[in-house]
């Protein structure tokens, strides 16, 4: 192809590149390249991806140099997010969790200790868990209230060397007495503060955790910055006048509105609930260690979604929720659990990154190599991620959202138009074209494509779209 036309084609990666900042232009030129090539070999090794022992050394290069960190490589991407973001209306979720990459390497002291395996361990008949060698990371992706996700806007990447022995410290040591910057956990609160810089606006941002984020200099973190928090809490903290727990408080309030909800449970079996929904305004105090470094009471609402009566084959529904955003109706309150609900797209993020970028499959052995290869493999899973999600957000929109004129144009010659097909909005039905390439079978009652369907789709695409350059080249 034309550099005109390479460009068109290529037009959202240039768009992630833009901005990046590199120690050297030759760096930023390679990662452009690189990009491009894992892009179109999603899923791929190194050198299937790079084709040629010239660019594959180049690659492995680009990866190890000193000079090179996952911060340049997410630069741009980081401010592209900020540009999509201030570009919807209402609020922002920032979804953080974390997860872990293992290997299984012939020098593990080259990557770091990430945890212990008990699964591991049973496969070996051992007594004890088994070392697992590999690298954490903890996110945090910017989603709209309507799931679309806008990008990463913070990232961290460690390994335990010097947290190996937290537990056997545990029994030592009081650890609400150590300083939340020592510990693991702050990084909670550094995703918190760089988040919010990069987004820049905080008081639209909500920051959504599960229950390792209920911390409470994250809580105190948010309301210096000016923002918002929702987490699922794990401590009956001290409430009112500091005699009594939020349990004591809450135990008072009377049930205020039902909400009816239907999900999948691990086995991918349906269920429907009955939640059972109170809320309400309290004083939440520190523990008392915390209060004698100067930490203050602060005023936040806890809501508590409990599910109506004891079901059979599974555990219980009980949501415990901490946010400084008011809740002054069953509607707010319900409003606060669907934002909470969203949490589990930061997971369908990971998945992208460990099952279609297959990134703990790499062979690389170092720690930093592995980390600029994941903060790689971010952007192509939030691609992924987005063009699934742009399918069930803006259905209406006009195909070239998405996807390049070439693209729509190939969908439409390879895949047959069906009953289903010509009753879809424009967007919608250029995308099941593409997901009907990556597997998907558009029958009647099938729900959206999900993320899977859509990169293997968008694999077969790339490949016919090169063959399709090639024949119009030649034949003039």
């Amino acid at each position: 192809m034309t550099g005109t036309k390479r460009a068109k084609v290529e037009s959202w990666l240039n768009c992630e590149i833009a901005d990046s900042e590199f120690q050297d232009i030759r760096l930023r030129k390679r990662f452009g390249m690189l990009l491009e090539q894992l892009w179109k070999g999603m899923g791929q090794t190194i050198p299937l991806a790079c084709q040629d022992w010239a660019n594959t050394k180049a690659a492995y290069r680009f990866m190890n140099n000193d000079r090179v960190s996952e911060r340049d490589i997410l630069s741009g991407h980081f401010r592209t997010t900020s540009q999509r973001s201030s570009t919807t209306d209402g609020p922002i979720l920032v979804l953080q969790d974390t997860t872990t990459f293992s290997y299984e390497m012939e020098h593990p002291e080259l990557i770091g200790y990430a945890g212990s395996a008990i699964t591991s361990a049973q496969r070996r008949g051992r007594t004890k868990p088994s070392p697992q060698c590999g690298i954490l990371m903890h996110s945090s992706l910017a989603v709209t209230t309507e799931g679309l996700p806008l990008g990463l806007a913070a990232i961290k990447f460690w390994s335990r060397k010097q947290f190996k022995d937290t537990a056997r410290r545990r029994s030592k040591v009081n650890f609400t007495r150590i300083p939340i910057e020592q510990k693991e956990s702050f990084r909670w609160i550094e995703n918190l503060r760089q988040s919010t810089t990069r987004l820049g606006e905080p008081d639209r941002c909500v920051h959504i955790g599960d229950r390792e984020s209920d911390i409470y200099e994250l809580f105190c973190a948010a309301t210096e910055l000016g923002t918002h928090f929702l987490v699922r809490t794990c401590s009956n903290r001290l409430a009112g006048d500091g005699e009594h727990t939020v349990a004591d408080e809450m135990s008072e309030v009377r049930v205020k509105g039902l909400h009816r909800i239907e999900f999948r449970d691990a086995k991918g079996h349906p269920h429907q609930a009955c939640l059972e929904l109170r809320y309400r305004r309290l004083t939440v105090w520190p523990p008392v260690a915390k209060q004698l470094r100067g930490y203050s009471a602060l005023r936040l609402t806890v809501i508590h979604a409990t599910e109506r009566g004891e079901p059979e084959g599974r555990a219980r529904i009980q949501w415990r929720l901490l946010t400084d955003l008011p809740v002054n109706s069953r509607v707010d309150a319900i409003e606060k659990i669907d934002w909470y609900a969203m949490r589990w797209k930061i997971e369908t993020f990971h998945k992208n990154l460990k099952s279609g970028c297959k990134a703990e499959e790499s062979q690389l052995r170092t720690a930093s190599g592995l980390t600029n290869l994941i903060a790689i493999f971010c952007i192509l899973a939030w691609r992924v991620f987005w063009l699934t999600e742009i399918n069930r957000c803006a259905p209406e929109a006009a195909p070239e959202v998405a996807l390049t004129a070439t693209e729509v144009t190939l969908l439409d010659q390879l895949v047959k138009d069906t009953t289903r097909l010509a009753q879809a909005p424009p967007l919608s039905r250029s995308l099941i074209k593409l997901a009907q390439l990556g597997g998907y079978l558009a029958r009647a009652n099938d729900p959206p494509p999900g993320n899977k369907v859509i990169w293997r789709g968008m694999h077969r695409l790339l490949d016919i779209q090169i063959g399709y350059s090639l024949g119009r080249e030649n034949s003039g």
